[in-house]
């Protein structure tokens, strides 16, 4: 591929890699699916067990390219530098401004080294990201194909819809980020809506109800104990090995509930540990960076679709604003950085690439039968932004499952069916099994107190 389309003079080029997993039916449909990967910079190959043990390849012939700038492709945009500041940032305050500085500084070192390598780091974006898998299916004769993305691969999908919608015979989206609304800000509004469910389903279970009641009053008095009182502790992390030494204050506290470290049903017992001084589950959940795979993830990639997308025409204070509407009281410490974008203003100020967001912040307007999933316990992608999105596909089908969070299909074999139903009929697919979801039931601990 071309690194950059909009580069007059030619350019160099790039190379992606592509993996196709034929179907396991005897008789496949004729239309492949495509699959886009989240991130950005996410390696998509790492998907592929997902994807199969989910059906996806049942009954279609399932594609999987490497995105522009990720593992396997050429160039790799990984950060090394990034990575093992992240090993490193486990035993460091999460929010402080000198944690800040070191992350800052990583990304320096990464940005220097790949432009030194001749990288032109604003060629990596949505739109030309979107142009790669419209020129791939060209490149692989394939008439019309089925689209499937995650996360950041639903804004990649929704992006080539707009611009490039010949050949599309459906597009699912899964945990929804729609490109008319993802912006900084957008993070606290989507943890809120995420952790608010949590909340929400285990006051409907009376056993949740009884043993955690006031659960949002214990989860912001432990966001303001931590941030005025960090915990120093030993944590062994969630993959073994010797323990490590981990720092929870109140920004690490937020983070790991945003990342689902801690799992959704075990969340109300964490807290409630937390509170009576037992913070095991948290810490260890901490400890889970210790275990980054050096150049395993391209954290420019990351950047350059964030700060070029993401980051512009909102400012730190509109990022606090978010934050202070949706938690009042908790610490200004804690609410400037948006979750799992810590810092971005500073870094983008370092990664310095073009602001696109005249170009990429548009909705998509499409009649092509769309899918839109959704987790009811997504704190990445709250599921009310899939009703964003869905205003300008008149052929859309929006399912939130009870329960899942970040990644609906691989977690819910109802949701798995529901996709395999959608490909075979993107215009009537079957939802039926939704219905009669519900939470599963939360981890109940003994409460100390009364035995």
């Amino acid at each position: 591929m071309p690194e950059s389309r909009s580069h007059r003079g030619g350019g160099r080029t790039i190379r992606l890699a592509v993996a196709i997993i034929p179907a396991t039916s005897t008789k496949p449909a004729d239309e492949p699916v495509v699959f886009m990967e989240g991130g950005p910079g996410g390696d998509a190959f790492d998907s592929i067990p997902f994807l199969v043990s989910s059906g996806v390849n049942r009954d279609h012939d399932l594609i999987v390219m490497a995105q522009r700038g990720v593992r396997y492709s050429q160039p790799n945009l990984a950060c090394p530098e990034i990575d093992r500041f992240n090993v490193r940032a486990v035993g460091l305050r999460y929010d402080a401004p000198s944690t800040g500085r070191l992350l800052v500084g990583a990304a320096r070192e990464c940005r220097d080294r790949l432009t030194g390598e001749g990288i032109r780091l604003s060629a990596y974006n949505t739109t030309e990201n979107a142009a790669d898998f419209a020129d791939l299916r060209t490149a692989l004769g394939i008439d019309r194909w089925n689209v499937y993305g995650y996360s950041y691969g639903t804004n990649l999908a929704l992006t080539y819809l707009r611009l490039h919608p010949e050949g599309i015979r459906s597009v699912a989206i899964d945990s929804v980020a729609p490109p008319k609304v993802v912006n900084l800000p957008w993070t606290w509004d989507s943890f809120a809506e995420g952790i608010g469910e949590i909340f929400a389903a285990c006051e409907a279970q009376p056993r949740c109800a009884s043993r955690y009641p006031h659960l949002r009053r214990t989860l912001d008095e432990q966001v303001r104990r931590l941030e005025a009182h960090p915990l120093t502790l030993m944590a062994r992390p969630p993959s073994g090995g010797s323990p490590v030494k981990v720092d929870l204050d109140g920004g690490a506290l937020v983070n790991i509930l945003v990342a689902n470290t801690v799992k959704a049903v075990d969340v109300p017992a964490a807290l409630d540990e937390l509170a009576h001084g037992n913070p095991e589950r948290f810490a260890r959940a901490r400890a889970v960076d210790v275990d980054t795979v050096i150049g395993g993830f391209a954290h420019g990639m990351t950047q350059s679709v964030a700060c070029a997308e993401w980051a512009p025409g909102f400012s730190k204070h509109d990022v606090l604003k978010a934050g202070r509407r949706n938690f009042p009281g908790w610490p200004d410490s804690v609410l400037a950085q948006p979750p799992q974008l810590p810092f971005e203003h500073d870094l983008c100020r370092v990664w310095n690439v073009p602001d696109r967001t005249s170009i990429q912040r548009v909705p998509t307007f499409s009649r092509v039968p769309t899918l839109l999933l959704s987790g009811s316990f997504d704190a990445k992608t709250g599921a009310s932004w899939a009703r964003v999105a869905a205003r300008t596909l008149p052929r859309s089908t929006s399912v939130v499952i009870p329960g899942i969070g970040h990644w609906v299909v691989p977690q819910s074999p109802c949701a798995a069916s529901v996709l395999a139903s959608f490909l075979a009929r993107p215009t009537a697919p079957d939802t039926g099994c939704v219905a009669g979801l519900e939470p599963a039931p939360f981890t109940i601990t003994p409460d100390a107190e009364t035995e």
